[in-house]
This record gives C-alpha cells, sequence and structure tokens, in this order.
C-alpha cells in the first residue's frame, strides 16, 4: 500500500449503498451527472450503468456504494427509449450535435409505409456502430479518431430489437418508441430507417425510458428535485434510493440458513433444496438478508459469485 508523507489515504464521504434513477437533464454527460449526484448525496463511491449521450436524458441509474457490484448487469440489461428523427438531413454525429452533412428529399411517407419498413428492424439485426461512439480501434476511442477527422472499419453487431413502434409521422419527422437489447445504437437505428424509406434522418430528440428492472417513469427525479431534496437533510435522500436487489429483479431467489449463510460468506457453495437447476439467483439469509448474487453450479450447489459487506 503506497503512503505519502507516512499517512495512509483516508476516504472520504458517507458509506450508502443503494440505486438512484437520475432523469438526466440533456446537455450534461453523464459522468458530470454521476459527479453531481455522488456530491449531493455525500456518497464515498458511486457508478453509473451506461453512459446516455450529452443530447438525451431519462433513467440513468446511479449506483452508490455496494451497489456498484450490479453495474455491470444493469449496463447489460434491455432498454427502452423514445426517439424523434429529422429526416432529409445526416449530420456528422447522428443526432442534431453534428452540423449537416448532406441532405436528401423526403418522400411523401404514410403510416402504412414507415410500419411496413419498421419490420425490418424487429428482431435480432446488425448494426455497424458509428464513429462517434466510445468504442475502442487499437486503444483509441472512435469518437476522438472522428473529431480528427479519422474514419476506420467497424465490424457489424448483432443486437435485438424486440419492439419497434411509430408514434407519430410528420412531413419531415417522426417519433418511435424502442425496446432494444444492450449495445443498440439508435442513432444508427434511425439512419438505416431512413435509407429504407429513401432519405436521411439524424436523431433530434432521445429519451431513455426503463432500464432492465426499472420500467416506471415516474420513480426517476430530476437533478433540481435532487437538490431541494438535499435541503431537507440526507434522510430524504436515501429515502429514494432503491436497494441493490432490486436492479436484479426477475431473477429467482434462494434461501439460506444462517449455518449456509457462513459458509457462503466464506465463498464456498452450498446444497440449497428446491433451488434452480441453472443460472443466477439472489442469495438471501433467513428470506430477510440479502447476500448477494450466486450461481448454480453443475452438481446443483449454489455458488456465491459476488457478495456485498453484510
Amino acid at each position: 500500500m503506497s503512503r505519502r508523507g507516512g499517512r495512509r489515504h483516508k476516504q472520504t464521504g458517507r458509506k450508502i449503498d443503494g440505486i438512484f434513477l437520475l432523469d438526466k437533464p440533456t446537455g450534461l454527460t453523464s459522468n458530470a451527472a454521476l459527479q453531481e449526484v455522488k456530491r449531493i448525496f455525500k456518497a464515498r463511491k458511486a457508478g453509473h450503468t451506461g453512459s446516455l449521450d450529452p443530447l438525451a436524458t431519462g433513467m440513468l441509474p446511479i449506483c452508490l456504494g455496494e451497489a456498484t457490484k450490479v453495474s455491470s448487469f444493469l449496463l447489460d440489461s434491455d432498454k427502452r427509449y423514445r426517439m424523434t428523427c429529422k429526416l432529409g438531413e445526416k449530420t456528422a454525429t447522428a443526432d442534431a450535435e453534428g452540423e449537416v452533412i448532406e441532405t436528401s428529399p423526403v418522400p411523401t411517407l404514410d403510416k402504412a409505409t414507415v410500419e411496413e419498413a419498421l419490420k425490418r428492424f424487429t428482431g435480432e439485426i446488425e448494426q455497424i456502430p458509428p464513429m462517434y461512439s466510445a468504442l475502442k480501434h487499437n486503444g483509441e476511442r472512435l469518437y476522438k479518431l472522428a473529431r480528427e477527422g479519422k474514419v476506420v472499419e467497424r465490424k457489424p453487431r448483432a443486437v435485438t430489437i424486440y419492439e419497434l413502434t411509430l408514434l407519430s409521422l410528420g412531413a419531415d419527422s417522426c417519433e418511435f418508441e424502442i425496446h432494444c437489447s444492450k449495445g443498440t445504437y439508435v442513432r444508427t437505428l434511425a439512419e438505416d430507417i431512413a435509407e429504407a424509406l429513401g432519405t436521411l434522418a439524424h436523431v433530434t430528440v432521445l429519451r431513455r425510458l426503463a432500464v432492465g428492472a426499472f420500467t416506471d417513469e415516474d420513480q426517476m427525479i430530476t437533478l433540481d428535485e435532487l437538490k431541494q431534496l438535499s435541503e431537507s437533510g440526507t434522510d430524504s435522500l436515501d429515502e429514494r434510493l432503491f436497494p441493490v436487489e432490486s436492479a436484479l429483479a426477475g431473477w429467482p431467489d434462494v434461501q439460506v440458513s444462517s449455518n449456509d449463510a457462513f459458509y457462503v460468506r466464506q465463498g464456498q457453495a452450498v446444497q440449497v433444496p428446491h433451488a434452480p437447476t441453472s443460472g443466477w439467483v439472489r442469495i438471501y439469509e433467513d428470506g430477510a438478508q440479502f447476500l448477494g448474487m450466486g450461481q448454480i453450479q453443475d452438481d446443483g450447489k449454489v455458488a456465491p459469485k459476488r457478495l456485498f459487506c453484510v
């Protein structure tokens, strides 16, 4: 352990565990939003669950303390978006933040024509990641290369579009709701849909409505609302946190006795009656205390994989 001047580095902030559902404002990066939430909560540790573009608004789960251990599961979960597109214009970034680099006439479209085109983009599809993305090429972020005017080859990636619904259609705009798998680039989807319609497009409005098990828009809180809550003290803030295990809703639960919980805490697999035969599970002690996440081994035992400070 490194020391400076003979002193240990002391962690600052409150030890607080839970998930906060931020309604991210437009114009703010996800990291800036994360740091602001962390500051308001006075949290010792915090992380977010996948970036939203500065243009985008909506659900950004912020994991505090031990909840950072489930952030990867939220990152890998399905998402739901509402997206508005401007037809007839392509931008460098595929959204309204980039300069217009190409224009095209917009054909006369009706609901039936658009909905027929959308069928091509439902189910498993392949996307070529945009240059303005956080993917890396030879150690460099693609968006950094793009800002330098460089374009590199990107391999297509398989994603799944579970639902793609046309909400409204104007002369040069359209609005969609999208339920998709992790890794989906909605800006690329907008461009591909436009191409299928015989024109160009870019995203003008993007709002994330749901992340994994968090599907209720009304549960989100804006930064302004959070600041107002903070004036009433930390208890008011903490009441708006969701428990760590809420990120894993839909996973089966297994109950272990206090005796078996001892071995689980040592990282040892235990036999649990009536446990599932495969997959991930949430482990509870005596039906009350959440211990962490586990996986079912080939021999049927529950093996702890990620435990919490309990």
